[in-house]
């Protein structure tokens, strides 16, 4: 999820600029090495070294994902942020002073602030699917009182607006923030995704035992993020004692990596990437064909002007395929690129300060205007 610059040794043209870019990369690594096996064992599924930067407990213990509980009180709406599963930890959501979702929905006055600590995959996860984490998603709703305000982060955010269609009455508000939902508008990673031979992305599942290894997609990038990625990123200074200290902790954060279930993985490449199902209408999540129409909800769009991963067209896209009133729809653009929606200070100081404004907010004065 970060801004790299360079080219593999061997490879074709330059490498993608963000490792959310993973179903290229997967491609582009795998027909790079020309499918050779890994002769090891599987990966060793440690904690993270990181400390969270917010006081949490772990609410639920999942097959998944750690259900983690950032709450300050034990009343008033909750909110679930659903931290994005591709590359890197959920750790994204709360990186440090200032530069963190759960902190700015607490310091906006949400109190209640729940995180999906997702999961390594590990050799016996290998066969959990888009449902699997669906029915997750949904125990945990349950465990913590639904209805609840889900705000969904890259990938979290087509994630929660599947889990919204599939259960409407759970979900209060929802906030989908560099969300890729409408496939059809065009960007880089989608056009490459597609034009993959699909062999690419089943070798790489095979090479990884089932399961796509996080380092082996980090190791596609040749040359470390440099400080000026990092400082367009984390949106500051990185010159006094704690930019270093910032930029260490990037740079340790960068290098832990999750394994993704291999038929997760490929749910995702073909399902949402190469078919666009959730946009038209035909996904079927856990036994249903959902309807984004479905989600009726009060919503919430954040883009970034200058995100490459997820363009901002793309991002705010998604207004156009749900069932909300668009008196009930808020949208934003911030002048960030894909990480910095997530980690940026200013983005934090402005667009994160009025989601939580936006979710505190009653909306009835929307309703009067717009009857």
């Amino acid at each position: 999820m970060v801004n790299q610059a360079g080219k593999q040794s061997g490879a074709q043209g330059p490498v993608p600029d963000d490792p959310l870019l993973w179903p290229l990369a997967a491609a582009r690594l795998a027909m790079d090495s020309c499918f050779w096996w890994l002769e090891r064992g599987p990966a060793e599924q440690d904690d993270s070294t990181l400390s969270w930067t917010t006081p949490s407990t772990v609410a639920l213990e999942l097959a998944t994902m750690r259900l983690r509980d950032c709450s300050q009180t034990r009343s008033g709406q909750p909110a679930l942020v659903c931290a994005p599963y591709a590359l890197h930890r959920a750790l994204i959501a709360d990186f440090a002073p200032g530069h963190s979702v759960v902190q700015s929905l607490q310091t906006g006055g949400i109190d209640r602030v729940y995180l999906t600590d997702w999961r390594s995959a590990t050799p016996d996860m290998r066969y959990l699917s888009i449902d699997s984490y669906l029915g997750d998603l949904n125990v945990a709703v349950d465990e913590i009182g639904a209805p609840v305000d889900l705000v969904g982060l890259c990938q979290g955010g087509w994630l929660s607006l599947l889990y919204a269609a599939r259960f409407p009455a759970k979900v209060r508000r929802l906030v989908l923030v560099g969300a890729p939902v409408d496939l059809s508008i065009e960007s880089s990673l989608c056009r490459l995704t597609r034009n993959a031979p699909e062999m690419v992305y089943d070798q790489l599942v095979a090479r990884g035992g089932g399961n796509v290894r996080g380092e082996e997609m980090l190791r596609f990038w040749s040359k470390a993020p440099n400080r000026d990625d990092i400082v367009t990123a984390l949106q500051r200074d990185l010159s006094d004692e704690e930019g270093a200290a910032l930029l260490a902790r990037f740079d340790r954060w960068n290098a832990e990596t999750l394994d993704l279930p291999g038929k997760y993985y490929l749910e995702i490449v073909n399902r949402i990437f190469r078919e666009n199902q959730i946009a038209s209408s035909s996904f079927v999540a856990l036994g249903r064909t959902v309807d984004p129409t479905d989600v009726k909800a009060p919503v919430f769009l954040l883009a970034g002007l200058d995100d490459e991963v997820v363009p901002a067209a793309q991002a705010l896209a998604t207004a156009g395929l749900l069932g909300t009133p668009p008196a009930f729809i808020a949208a934003a653009s911030e002048p960030s690129n894909h990480l910095g929606l997530f980690m940026g200070a200013r983005t934090h100081a402005h667009a994160w300060s009025r989601i939580a404004a936006w979710l505190r907010d009653d909306l009835s004065g929307v309703l009067a205007r717009s009857a």
